[in-house]
């Protein structure tokens, strides 16, 4: 762990907020200036290995569980496992968004950012993904509407959302317990509707107020050794209700797309069904924290480019959908099911990477000064920092 997650000391100064990144999804990255009588790192050697790691790992879980979606059928180990994995692999990055948000205020380089990082992506891949169902033959829906996420674009809706009403949480006395009363309020509310896929937004907000909440000694509470030793029995468990809950109950719970009215169940389970997944969510997605590593490993520079295997995989995994890639017979046996799920891992990873980074930062990352008016104070911060830095270079900082 980096010295970001040092315990907090009362007699040191308060630290800058935190910054984040282009790609729209908050960066681990340790505070700038932290330590002014140290040297200089060098570019990048301020991310946290375990976020990193951590976004990576639950972005290849999610590539993996929408690969499981059309070979499941009526597999009912399958099935538990998809169960189980999507108990906790979106609440686990929406909770790391949620904690690298906690600086988000509403200051004009950090919009400009919002708007280049989630704005301009939503845009982007919202009309991609509109074009690309019409041109593989999907002529169900010639329209291209921006308020109507379609598969995965409903994140950067949310992510916009959640963090413009940082603010806010930071204003109120008990932020979780009311973003929870906001969901649960939310899954009695049909009438929402699916614009912006707001039903999504509202009932994943706990997650997001959550990470607003946490502080870096409740991330090093997760991954003690006893913590990792207890996770294995609690996925065992999960695994076995997962496979016991399969007839039994409806999976489109976890997408939290839905009212309860729209799941065909009595109103109240909507609220019930909130604190209950709520709970599950969390001990799971602490359990996977645990066995996250903290070191720098092969694929830790891939968290770093997450937000594109999110949201570039959806194209590969459509594309077999239409082109009848799933419909093969031994797809659907434990050896095709494997294959499969390999290579939607495979797959996530390649597009984490830099040369893809690059070919598709234009979408992603763009800078788009020409957009924006030029910020005086914002201006007045940089010559100060030129002014500086000849002063520090020779004191070795």
């Amino acid at each position: 762990m980096t010295n970001s997650l040092r315990p907090h000391d009362p007699h040191r100064a308060p630290l800058p907020p935190t910054q984040s990144s282009a790609d729209g999804v908050p960066s681990p990255r340790s505070p700038q200036n932290q330590h002014r009588h140290q040297p200089r790192s060098k570019p990048g050697s301020r991310r946290d290995a375990f976020f990193d790691n951590a976004k990576y790992l639950a972005i290849v879980l999610v590539a993996v569980g929408h690969s499981w979606e059309p070979v499941k059928g009526d597999s009912r180990t399958l099935e538990a496992l998809y169960t189980v994995v999507y108990a906790f692999h979106m609440p686990a990055f929406i909770i790391i968004s949620g904690f690298f948000s906690r600086s988000f205020d509403l200051r004009a380089d950090r919009l400009k950012r919002l708007i280049t990082g989630v704005v301009v992506p939503y845009v982007v891949f919202e009309t991609a993904y509109s074009l690309f169902k019409y041109v593989a033959g999907d002529s169900s829906d010639r329209e291209i509407s921006l308020l109507d996420p379609w598969f995965l674009t409903w994140f950067l809706c949310a992510l916009f959302i959640w963090r413009m009403t940082t603010p806010v949480w930071k204003l109120v006395r008990w932020p979780l317990p009311v973003a929870l009363g906001i969901a649960m309020l939310a899954t009695v509310s049909p009438q929402i509707g699916d614009d912006l896929d707001l039903q999504r937004v509202l009932q994943f907000l706990p997650y997001f107020v959550l990470g607003l909440c946490l502080k870096p000694e409740h991330f090093r509470l997760v991954r003690r050794r006893a913590m990792r030793i207890v996770s294995v029995p609690v996925f065992a468990a999960a695994l076995a209700v997962g496979w016991w809950a399969v007839p039994r109950m409806n999976t489109s719970w976890f997408y939290h797309r839905d009212a309860a009215q729209e799941l065909g169940a009595p109103w109240w389970t909507g609220p019930v069904m909130v604190l209950a997944m709520f709970g599950c969510s969390l001990l799971l997605t602490a359990c996977f924290f645990s066995w996250v590593p903290g070191r720098n490993l092969w694929f830790t520079a891939l968290g770093a480019g997450t937000l594109y295997g999110y949201l570039l995989h959806g194209f590969l995994i459509k594309a077999g959908d239409y082109a009848g890639w799933f419909d093969q017979a031994w797809l659907h046996r434990p050896l095709g099911e494997i294959l499969v799920s390999v290579l939607a891992a495979v797959a996530v990873t390649l597009l984490c990477t830099s040369p893809v980074r690059r070919v598709f930062r234009f979408a992603m990352e763009p800078t788009m000064a020409w957009a924006f008016r030029s910020d005086a104070a914002e201006q007045a911060r940089g010559r100060e920092q030129r002014a500086k830095s000849p002063v520090r270079e020779k004191a070795g900082v």
